[in-house]
This record gives C-alpha cells, structure tokens and sequence, in this order.
C-alpha cells in the first residue's frame, strides 16, 4: 500500500461519506465537498495529492478511512456504499462508448463551472444529470439509505448524484494505481497507519 493509493482510497471514503451525510441529514461538509467536485475535473494532474487540491483536500476522507477500516462502530452504510462504487467503476471501464460519453459529457461541464463555482446547485444539477444518464444505468446500482424526506429534495439529491461521480472518479484513480477490492481487507491496517501519518503531516502544515 503506498501513500498514492491510500489518498485515493480517501478520496472514495470522503465522497461515499458525504453522501451518506447527505442523505441523512441535507447537510455536509462544504470544503470536503468542493474538493470532491473539483477531483472530477482534474484528469491530468502532476500528483495524486493535486488531484484533490493538496493532501488537505481529503483530510476528512482520511479519518472516515480510519474510522471505517479500523474503527468501531464503522458506519456500514459507507463501507457498502464504497464497496459498490469500486464495483460500478470496473462495470463503467468494461464499457469504454459510455466511458467516453461521461468523459466528454464532464468537458462541456468544464467549460462552464469557471460561470457556475464548485458546490454551486448549478454545478451539482449538472453533474447530477451525467451521472443519471450514465452510471446510474450500470449494475450494480449504488443503494442510499437516508431520511426518507430529505430524499425527496431535489437538491439535495442532485449532491448525492455529484458525490457519487467524485466517488467514481477516487475508485477509478485508486484502480489506475494499482489498487483491487481485497486489498482493503489485506492491507487495511498497512493503509490505516499511512492515513494517520498523513493526517498528522497536514495537521502540522496547517498548524
């Protein structure tokens, strides 16, 4: 496990946490998310850490990755959740014509957030739209369990949908880097302490 794949395994646990917070309570972390819809965009990036704006980017997706893979109690709606978008992403790479439209579909996105801001409605109904017309077609569908009322919101809906196409975005990165679903298993406590360790470098530059 190395420190790459554990911050894009962070990037994972960060986006399937906000929706889990999303989708109990309307609410979530706007820094966290920002960083999360900014990954989306950032396809060419020199460094794993600026794919998310810096290691600070994901300083919550570190302590949810700790907290899920060596903590107790975990929160098994975000360790089913993950799990289901690293089997939606190999279910997306076996169909390189949707790969494509997504990709394609993200560019015109692009183009248009510098009107729009990350974390703006305009931006997540956006993302929201290519994500329906896309991954949510595949299989396996990602469940949410959530405050049935919130649900019914659809903003806040639209953020879940934006989130989970960051989260694609992290497994994708994370498989590009090696890593497979057993190794969360395997490795998990290998990724735990480089989490930690990272945490803690972010902490001491941040003050």
């Amino acid at each position: 496990m190395t420190e790459e794949r554990v911050l894009a395994l962070a990037g994972l646990f960060q986006a399937t946490s906000l929706t889990q917070q999303l989708a109990s309570t309307g609410q979530c972390d706007a820094h966290a998310l920002e960083s999360s819809l900014a990954s989306i965009f950032t396809i060419d990036a020199p460094t794993v850490p600026a794919v998310y704006q810096g290691v600070g980017g994901v300083r919550n997706g570190l302590r949810q990755l700790i907290d899920q893979l060596d903590g107790q109690p975990r929160q098994l709606n975000v360790v089913r959740m993950t799990v289901a978008v690293l089997r939606l992403e190999r279910s997306l790479a076996r169909r390189p014509a949707m790969m494509e439209q997504l990709q394609q579909g993200l560019l015109a996105i692009q183009r248009q957030s510098s009107h729009f801001g990350l974390g703006t409605p305009q931006l997540c109904n956006r993302l929201a739209q290519q994500y329906t017309e896309t991954l949510s077609t595949l299989r396996p569908r990602v469940m949410i369990s959530g405050d049935p009322p919130i649900l019914q919101r659809p903003e806040v809906v639209a953020k879940i949908r934006a989130c989970l196409l960051a989260a694609v975005r992290s497994a994708f990165l994370w498989r590009q880097l090696g890593g497979q679903q057993w190794q969360l298993i395997a490795y998990r406590r290998h990724a735990c302490m480089i989490a930690r360790g990272l945490l803690t470098g972010v902490t001491i530059e941040n003050g």
